[in-house]
């Protein structure tokens, strides 16, 4: 069983190398399940039902958010009504949409949830609890369950993983952007990631124009970030190999695709 996770999509940048890039990927590494974190899809700032739909189109399976998921406010029409988009699972009762979506593949069946860190972030339930209880309903149906951990500091990261390990199949890192480059299997079976990294602009900040980001440092006064609409770009994911019967990871592996370099790691 491998799965394909390619980190933050950030605005037309990121789903146009997606585009490019996702075919190849897929007939060199045969995924049995491809996974995208969207919640940059649309500009930065969010998901659109459009954007979703042409996610879908390109044989991605299911698509995760974060923290910008409510920021296309579009995501209130549809979030409900779509099966294979999921939001933080953490965020407290009530709100619209779910965090956590099951695959048949074949024979097999994958569980795949979102959770959001706390550190740095909006106060939302605790994803530790939330992942107690959802790990716990998924084992009942498979062994291969896949976490997106949607966080800020690496420290809350790395605590979920040694949390979970030899309970799930992988937990990887998303919205800090950088690919970290401390992918490893856990003593009990479980994949990580500190962060997969983006897709989208290369020569950015985080997948925003630079020049206002600076700017800001410089100064301390408010910046509006924008996506370029144009320039170099890049892609960053993990393929991960999972045994079928225990669910544990056999491998993990960084992508990293720019003008400078290709790493199939």
């Amino acid at each position: 069983m491998k799965i394909l996770f390619v980190g933050d999509i950030v605005g037309s940048p990121g789903r146009e190398i997606l585009h490019a890039v996702l075919p190849k990927l897929k007939e060199k590494y045969r995924p049995m399940i491809t996974i995208v974190n969207g919640e940059n899809a649309a500009g930065g700032k969010g998901i659109t039902e459009k954007i979703y739909r042409e996610f879908l189109e390109q044989d991605i399976h299911v698509v995760t958010m974060g923290n910008h998921t409510w920021d296309n406010k579009e995501i209130y029409d549809f979030i409900d009504d779509v099966k294979y988009i999921i939001r933080p699972a953490n965020f407290p009762d009530g709100t619209p949409g779910k965090g956590i979506v099951y695959l048949k593949v074949n024979a097999l069946e994958v569980a795949v949830i979102n959770l959001q860190g706390r550190t740095f972030l909006p106060a939302i339930d605790c994803p530790f609890r939330k992942a107690d209880e959802l790990v716990e309903e998924a084992r009942k149906r498979t062994p291969i369950i896949f976490v997106d951990f949607h966080g800020e500091a690496t420290s809350e990261k790395q605590a979920m993983g040694w949390y979970l390990d030899g309970r799930v199949s992988a937990v990887v890192g998303t919205h800090t952007h950088v690919q970290t480059a401390d992918d490893r299997i856990l003593p009990g079976g479980t994949a990580y990631i500190t962060d997969v990294g983006m897709t989208g602009i290369y020569d950015g900040i985080l997948g925003v124009d630079k020049e206002p980001v600076i700017r800001k440092f410089l100064t301390g006064l408010p910046a509006r970030f924008e996506v370029p609409k144009s320039g170099r770009k890049q892609l960053n994911g993990v393929i991960i190999d999972i045994d079928e019967k225990t669910g544990q990871a056999r491998s993990i592996k960084r992508i990293m695709i720019n003008d400078d370099q290709s790493i199939f790691n």
